[in-house]
C-alpha cells in the first residue's frame, strides 16, 4: 500500500511536534512570569529539548512567542472560478480549522502578546509576511501582476477582517467556531462592496 503523499512523513511530524512543544513551553512560561523573566534555556528544558534544538527552530525567544504559528498550513491557494471573497474564505479555511483545534494555545498566545506589548513589532512583521503571501494568491486568482495594487489592498482588508474575527472568537468563548466569525466578517466586506 502506497503512502498518502499529502500526509507528512515521520520526520516532518516529529519536527512539527518539537516546534509546537517549544512554542507551547515559551507561551506558558512567559504567561506565568513575563517575557523578561524567561530564558531560552528554560524554554528548552520545559519542552524537553536541548538549547541547540531550540535555536534550530527559532532565532530568539520572541520568535517562539510570535513566529508564524500557521506555518504548517502552507501558502494560501485561492480556488479558481469562485468569487474572490468566497475563494479567500476557502483558502483560509485550513488556517481557521487549525486555530480552532489549537484554541487554548491561541488564546494563550493572544494573552501573552497583550501582556507583553514589546512583542507587537514582531507580530506586525509576521502579519505582514502572511499578508504578502495572501496578496500573491489574490494576484494569481485574479490574473493580475504581482505589483498591481488590488491584491495588496484585498489582502490588507482580508487580514483586518480575520483579525476582527479572531478577537470576536476569543471574546465569545466556545459559543461559535472561528469560521463563523470569519464568514460574518467577510459578509460585511461583501456588503461594503455592494453599497
Amino acid at each position: 500500500m502506497d503512502a498518502d503523499p499529502t500526509m507528512p512523513g515521520r520526520r516532518e511530524l516529529k519536527r512539527r511536534q518539537t516546534r509546537l512543544a517549544l512554542i507551547t513551553a515559551a507561551l506558558r512560561l512567559v504567561d506565568e512570569r513575563g517575557a523578561d523573566r524567561v530564558t531560552t534555556d528554560e524554554i528548552s528544558a520545559a519542552a524537553e529539548v536541548s538549547p541547540r534544538t531550540f535555536f534550530n527552530y527559532f532565532a530568539t525567544k520572541e520568535d517562539a512567542l510570535v513566529g508564524d504559528p500557521l506555518a504548517d498550513c502552507g501558502a494560501p491557494v485561492l480556488p479558481a472560478g469562485r468569487p474572490l471573497l468566497e475563494a479567500l474564505l476557502a483558502a483560509l479555511a485550513p488556517a481557521f480549522e487549525q486555530i480552532q483545534r489549537d484554541r487554548d494555545l491561541w488564546l494563550l498566545r493572544m494573552r501573552v502578546i497583550a501582556a507583553n506589548p514589546q512583542l507587537l513589532p514582531l507580530l506586525i512583521a509576521a502579519a505582514s509576511a502572511a499578508e504578502q503571501r495572501l496578496s500573491a494568491a489574490v494576484a494569481a486568482h485574479d490574473g493580475l501582476a504581482p505589483d498591481h495594487p488590488r491584491p495588496a489592498v484585498v489582502s490588507a482588508v482580508a487580514n483586518a477582517a480575520v483579525r476582527v474575527a479572531l478577537i470576536r472568537w476569543a471574546e465569545a468563548g466556545d459559543a461559535r467556531p472561528l469560521i463563523e466569525h470569519a464568514r460574518e466578517a467577510f459578509a460585511i466586506l461583501h456588503d461594503l462592496k455592494e453599497s
